[in-house]
């Protein structure tokens, strides 16, 4: 029987995630940054008051603060979160200004704001190579192994030794990007192709609603088509193939978030479906708990969570940034002042109200909703 992993545990193992993860992604704008000659001022593990830290003989104070749920790079020039210069900024010398964000080229700036994300998505690259050379490769074929009798695929037609060469326009290299598409998307019409000999038959099928229940009483819903896997097909691969294989694999984890997000807001799947801190912890125990590879793969796939969400156009974000880098790259000039000033203060109540609802979610996911509830009435 499995047991719960403790409280203690559970924080240890939510900080050893968050922590390395923010400082990875902090460490890639810092070192294009110095790439590229800026000082910079402050590095900080955590927000708010600064706990201990030191002062390198570049003149950079690596500092960790009181709250570890993130962190930050402060480059010379002290830029607001709009990326605008302090107005001090014209009256510093000619040589200490060339060495501040600011004063650097759109496409120099644009690199350092994207090594953050990108370096995250090297470390989960690196991760899943490791684990490609030391554990192997699920490379089981799209073919079904046998099919359910009363099931979704039994009713479209489907047959044991159907190779399914597509779903929905979509080529399917092995039997887990089938189920994995197929899981993510219960009382959905697929157009199924499917090479049975040497005919290539479409079938339409309508994978039938299941639901997953956790320990808290909150149900999932996912597609079920009655369709039973070959037998299993792992292979180690070697140093050379390993990053290519973990690159498709960042890939098809980065196309199953936006797949995800696309069903969020067409109505497809709940929001509720979203979570936060307190869910990132709770998998993070239940993770360490399980072993230090499940730990470890946890790892990449928050990796490549906070690369693929810092990158997306929205302003306080990397990719508001990038997004206002390439229209200045456009323009030949930089966006107006007061825009991106208006930009990023409604991206913040953007992430603000984000993070209230997933906060939410949370909570009501660890029931504690419920019993505040209780206790009120």
């Amino acid at each position: 029987m499995s047991h719960a992993p403790g409280l203690l545990l559970t924080v240890l193992a939510f900080l050893a995630v968050i922590g390395p993860l923010v400082f990875v992604h902090e460490l890639g704008h810092y070192l294009v940054g110095r790439w590229f000659g800026v000082k910079a001022e402050a590095f900080s593990i955590g927000f708010g008051r600064e706990m201990f830290g030191f002062t390198d003989r570049l003149g950079t104070r690596w500092k960790f603060g009181w709250l570890p749920l993130g962190g930050y790079v402060r480059f010379a020039g002290d830029m607001n979160p709009a990326s605008q210069p302090d107005p001090k900024w014209m009256m510093l010398p000619a040589e200490e200004r060339n060495r501040t964000f600011y004063a650097k080229p759109v496409w120099q700036r644009a690199l350092i704001v994207a090594a953050g994300p990108i370096t995250n998505f090297l470390l989960a690259i690196l991760i899943l190579a490791a684990f490609a050379m030391a554990i192997g490769v699920n490379r089981t074929p799209p073919v079904a192994g046998a099919v359910q009798p009363g099931s979704a695929a039994a009713a479209a037609g489907m047959l044991a030794g159907d190779r399914v060469v597509s779903v929905n326009g979509r080529r399917m290299s092995d039997f887990g990007d089938f189920a994995e598409y197929v899981i993510a998307r219960p009382n959905q019409l697929l157009n199924v192709e499917v090479l049975r000999g040497e005919r290539e038959l479409t079938l339409s099928v309508t994978p039938k609603t299941q639901y997953r229940v956790d320990r808290f009483g909150n149900k999932y819903p996912f597609g079920r088509l009655g369709v039973a896997s070959p037998r299993p097909v792992i292979e180690r691969v070697g140093l050379l193939e390993a990053p290519g294989v973990a690159v498709e694999q960042t890939i098809g984890i980065v196309r199953m978030m936006i797949d995800g997000l696309g069903q969020i807001v067409t109505g497809m799947r709940s929001a509720k479906e979203l979570g936060g801190p307190l869910r990132i912890a709770q998998f993070s125990g239940e993770a360490a708990s399980a072993g230090a590879i499940s730990f470890a793969y946890l790892v990449a796939l928050i990796s490549i969570n906070l690369g693929f969400i810092n990158l997306l156009p929205v302003p306080m974000l990397d990719g508001g940034h990038l997004l206002f880098y390439g229209l200045e790259a456009v323009r030949r000039k930089p966006v107006d002042p007061q825009v991106q000033e208006w930009a990023f203060r409604s991206g913040l109540l953007l992430l603000l109200g984000l993070m209230l609802f997933v906060t939410f979610n949370d909570l009501s996911a660890f029931g504690l909703l419920r019993g505040l509830s209780g206790l009120i009435g």
